[in-house]
């Protein structure tokens, strides 16, 4: 059973142990009612393995304290914090009594309700613990509920805090980067105080993305090692604090973010965290990766299209830019056509007054002078050339230059009194409120409902600032930064629900929206703007700790001017792009017929491989961070199939020679390495590895491989 309940004090306070397939979560109540956390780890085969609740309660206080599992402001401790509220009389100090448990019961997933009550306010806190036993992860959230008939005001609310077992040091891996440049792997050893991850912009983030992952310092490799590691289902502001404390107690706090943050909980109201899932493996960064990314495919993606392939992606954005109309999309589109491209994608410009990004946002209306019949002849005629059609929407977004602006100035985010700047040359729409729901709801609904459109790219350029709501109901005005993002997930859950198996792709100036929340209503991400293949080598490798190859758009373009214009074979970028959902978006009306014949080749080798890398486990061979050589490799669902791609950035003093050994192959399986008509035993292939000979700068290879039956 996953979730267990016992007792092993003398005052027969609970203990429960959630057990996965390896790993075990264990807390219970001490003597004091405190909720305590106990262990995090590998699967230990007796209850009487697990310490009894009260064991810190007989040591000092403080240690006491910071083994609580979720900690509220108050009291002689010292923590972060967990919760944090005001009632109405003044007073700041929260204090939790344990009232009951619920055990529910699932198909391979289990949760535990834990209750706890202020004995002198009325706010209750429900902590929920979700179990997915054949994944060793364990979602957590919490609660609030104002049982009284006065207003309590939250100022931090954190979703978990997870405490790790003492070690001599761990290593702290995040991933930060830039616009162009996100999801760079960072890691660090942990030093003595708090360390602070954050997001204050209004969506999850370039410079910072809500996974962390924790190591013993040196003792932890891709494929070896323990890892604890984690991640926030939250779009919007959200804050890790990871604490090593004066007693070598290590805990990582997460959920949303307090800074300008205040919650004010009406009477008989409730408040529902974040999900924030976490796990634990003995198996290094690699297993702690396949793991979230499993879980991710079964049980966060919707589930209405998880099964279905993605299908390969042509935009048309880098023919055109904002020129779009019916004659250049249609030779985009027979190209793209011919070249065995299943989706075709018309991108901004297509819309209102919408000649460059200084006017139109808003005004979700066709452009009767680039589509003087509407989008139905350029939907047919694509239609008529077999693929499906796909339009691009920025909805949380408007121009000062448009209709919308104009008839609804008080829909953005402002300060009065205060100058209003854009970013992008475009405001924010305050999507926290019901009317601007309302319209994003009903216009694309409408765009939708009137048009044969299989593909929707939401895009989101810019961030917040000035973040006022004028005419905010009293006291609410600093929750924007939550209802915001409450607002984008509903609009997309009811437009989803009206449009059933319409897939949606989260971009956000590149990889800046990308996460587990947005994840339930969007299949794919954009994951960068940078296409530049040698640097999505370390932009990729980044995304896939935390995410599903299967959700990362990867577009062939032409060289961009990111790198100067950095010239690599088609081959090089095709076998980058293969790694993730193949999209193209280079100018195919200025291409060779070579390289479109080549491109047709590399499309039907991607449409053969394409189950094995969207669905398949993966494995990060070698890192592009550790020498000129990279490689990653995908191992079909149930193994007949391997696919493996080499990367060689540069070599030197002749050929760069090397064993490529590949991973998760049946040991005593025989195998057939296609590229070199080789025939191998899995050990073989793990242990002694394919001999690689390259030579030359931005060079690839892919390897085919297959299971002999």
């Amino acid at each position: 059973m996953p979730i267990f309940e016992t007792t092993k004090s003398t005052d027969q306070q609970p203990l429960w142990i959630l057990n996965t397939r390896n790993t075990a979560y264990a807390f219970g109540i001490d003597e004091d009612g405190f909720l305590e956390h106990i262990y995090w780890g590998t699967k230990l085969p007796l209850p009487a393995d697990y310490e009894a609740p009260g064991a810190y309660s007989r040591r000092m206080n403080v240690e006491r304290y910071s083994h609580e599992e979720f900690p509220v402001w108050g009291d002689y401790k010292f923590n972060e914090p967990a919760l944090k509220a005001r009632f109405a009389d003044g007073v700041r100090a929260v204090l939790l009594a344990y009232a009951g448990s619920k055990i529910e019961q699932g198909e391979g997933v289990d949760t535990l309700t834990l209750t706890f009550n202020d004995p002198y306010y009325p706010l209750q806190v429900q902590l929920i613990y979700t179990v997915y036993e054949a994944y060793d992860l364990i979602e957590r959230s919490a609660v609030l509920t104002n049982t009284g008939d006065e207003p309590i005001e939250i100022e931090q609310i954190l979703s978990a805090v997870w405490e790790v077992p003492r070690r001599d040091g761990y290593e702290l891996t995040t991933l930060n980067g830039k616009w162009g440049g996100e999801f760079q792997i960072q890691r660090v050893e942990l030093p003595m105080g708090k360390q602070v991850v954050e997001r204050r912009r209004g969506a999850s983030g370039f410079d910072s993305n809500p996974f962390f992952a924790l190591a013993p310092d040196g003792h932890t490799s891709e494929n070896a090692g323990e890892v604890w590691f984690g991640a926030l289902a939250f779009s919007g502001n959200w804050k890790f604090v990871i604490e090593r404390t004066a007693f070598e107690q290590v805990t990582v706090s997460g959920g949303i973010n307090d800074f300008d943050f205040l919650w004010r909980l009406e009477p008989g109201e409730t408040f529902s965290t974040p999900i924030f899932v976490g796990g634990f493996t003995e198996k290094g960064y690699g297993e702690a990766s396949r793991l979230l990314h499993a879980y991710e495919i079964a049980h966060v993606l919707p589930a209405e299209t998880v099964k279905q392939a993605r299908p390969i992606v042509y935009n048309s954005w880098y023919v055109t830019e904002f020129d779009v109309h019916y004659e250049n999309q249609v030779k985009a589109a027979e190209i793209a056509a011919r070249l065995g491209v299943e989706l075709f994608v018309m991108d901004d410009g297509w819309f209102g007054e919408r000649n460059h990004d200084r006017a139109g946002l808003g005004d979700w209306y066709v452009n009767k002078q680039k589509f003087p019949e509407g989008l139905g002849p350029l939907i047919e005629r694509v239609k008529e050339l077999g693929m499906d059609f796909g339009i691009w929407v920025e909805p949380e977004m408007v121009n000062p230059d448009s209709d919308l602006y104009r008839e609804h100035p008080d829909w953005i985010y402002e300060f009065p009194n205060r100058p209003r700047s854009l970013g992008r040359n475009q405001s924010v729409l305050n999507v926290s409120r019901p009317d601007v729901q309302a319209f994003m709801v009903g216009f694309l609904d409408d765009l939708l409902s009137h048009n044969d459109i299989k593909f929707i790219k939401w895009d989101m350029n810019r961030h917040f600032s000035e973040p006022g709501w004028a005419d905010a109901p009293a006291g609410r005005d600093r929750e924007i930064w939550v209802r915001h993002t409450q607002g984008v997930y509903d609009v997309l859950r009811q437009v989803r629900e009206k449009h059933p198996g319409v897939i949606f792709e989260s971009c956000s100036g590149g990889g800046g929206r990308v996460d587990l929340g947005v994840m339930r209503y969007a299949e794919q991400f954009w994951m960068s703007d940078n296409t530049d293949p040698f640097d999505d080598l370390f932009i990729q490798e980044g995304f896939t700790l935390a995410h599903a190859p299967l959700t990362r758009m990867m577009w062939v373009t032409d060289p961009i001017w990111i790198n100067g214009r950095r010239s690599t074979s088609l081959e090089y970028r095709f076998h980058l792009a293969m790694m993730g959902v193949l999209g193209i978006g280079a100018d195919l009306t200025k291409w060779p017929e070579a390289d479109l014949e080549q491109t047709a080749d590399f499309i039907a080798q991607y449409k053969a491989i394409r189950e094995t890398v969207q669905f398949g486990a993966f494995y990060r061979l070698r890192s592009p961070r550790e020498g000129a050589l990279s490689a990653f490799e995908f191992v079909h669902p149930d193994g007949h199939e391997v696919i493996a791609f080499a990367f060689l950035s540069a070599s030197q003093f002749g050929e760069y020679r090397i064993a490529l050994h590949l991973e998760g192959l049946e040991p005593e399986a025989t195998y057939h390495v296609e590229e070199f008509d080789l025939t191998m035993s899995g050990q073989a292939l793990m242990k002694r590895g394919v001999p690689l000979a390259m030579k030359g700068s931005f060079v690839s290879q892919m390897l085919h491989i297959r299971r002999v039956e």
